[in-house]
């Protein structure tokens, strides 16, 4: 079980971590070439309307002051509003309808990697140098080879145009309606009790999660073999083995949970690389997600949509650190100390 002094100590850590890279966020825009404003504004809005951006966001203020306002409505969560993407909407209430799209994305595409990367990773290190491993090792080598803008658009002319099973792009068919109670469009249809709704949702998820999947089953199953395979030649798996334990019950109960604290680091990495990767798969299959709002901004130049999107990203890789870093001490509580 882990301790709260481990969890507390984690948490205290965040703090500093997300002072960092809003510090840096704030850097960045402050050094992009250009003004602000006018970026915002247009080159061919009136002089006028200029300086009413400008004074809206508080470009004449000092660059201290700008730092110490924006470091302080980040942390309140006050991102202003947005200028080109939805004009006048708060910008937390545009995240807040994006991010579940993402995140969705992310889990499922985690899921659908775990199911797979797992026991390929396993069953590669068990039947070391056979056939199996080979064609294992040359799959993972595919899936990490093959980038999401290639392997996207060849799903797309393989499933949607030639064999014709599922549909291009979206989350759901244009015909169901349904209510976005929680943002996540899988739960959302069950809910509303939509057999015909979920079964549209799940088709229309298939390719971009699969895309997501084998790049990340790739990472994961080249992990855990190597892992396993350390495991494996340890003191206490041949002692098990020479207490008259079979090699399933050998690898299942005393070699997978060690093998897998370094598959978490793995997993982490994925799923953080996931949401900042949603980037692509989300321009690819035409899913308005969290990806699509960030590129949205920088071509709209949208300030404080850019702004927000980022820091949002940073804090839930952080998170998801911290998630690493909890279930590192729940595997094995000597990190704990």
């Amino acid at each position: 079980m882990v301790s709260k002094r481990f969890v507390a100590k984690r948490l205290l850590l965040l703090g500093p971590v997300l002072f960092g890279v809003a510090t840096v966020v704030f850097a960045i825009l402050q050094l992009s070439p250009g003004d602000p404003a006018v970026a915002i504004a247009g080159e061919r809005a009136s002089q006028e309307y200029i300086n009413q951006v400008r004074t809206d966001l508080g470009l004449d203020d000092p660059l201290w002051q700008q730092y110490v306002r924006f470091l302080r409505d980040t942390a309140t969560l006050e991102f202003g509003e947005s200028y080109k993407i939805r004009r006048g909407a708060d910008v937390s209430e545009i995240l807040a309808d994006r991010l579940p799209i993402t995140i969705e994305l992310a889990i499922l595409g985690q899921i659908a990697g775990l199911l797979f990367g797992l026991p390929l990773g396993i069953l590669s290190a068990v039947k070391k140098d056979t056939l199996t491993d080979h064609f294992s090792r040359i799959g993972a080598l595919t899936g990490i080879s093959v980038p999401i803008y290639w392997s996207g658009p060849l799903l797309i002319l393989l499933f949607a145009q030639f064999l014709g099973i599922l549909p291009t792009s979206g989350r759901i068919g244009s015909t169901h309606f349904i209510d976005s109670t929680t943002g996540f469009i899988l739960i959302d249809t069950l809910l509303a009790g939509d057999l015909a709704a979920f079964q549209s949702a799940v088709r229309h998820l298939l390719m971009p999660v699969l895309v997501l999947g084998v790049y990340s089953m790739a990472f994961i199953s080249r992990m855990m073999r190597s892992s396993m395979l350390e495991v494996v030649r340890q003191d206490y798996m041949r002692t098990a083995r020479a207490k008259g334990q079979g090699a399933k019950t050998t690898i299942m109960k005393h070699g997978l949970r060690n093998a897998f604290i370094p598959v978490i680091t793995i997993i982490g990495i994925q799923f953080g690389s996931m949401l900042g990767g949603s980037v692509l798969t989300e321009t690819v299959f035409e899913i308005n997600g969290i990806g699509t709002l960030l590129v949205d901004a920088i071509n709209k130049s949208d300030y404080p949509v850019v702004q927000a999107t980022v820091l949002v990203f940073a804090f839930m890789y952080t998170i998801v650190n911290l998630f690493v870093d909890i279930t590192y001490s729940i595997l094995d509580p000597r990190i704990d100390q």
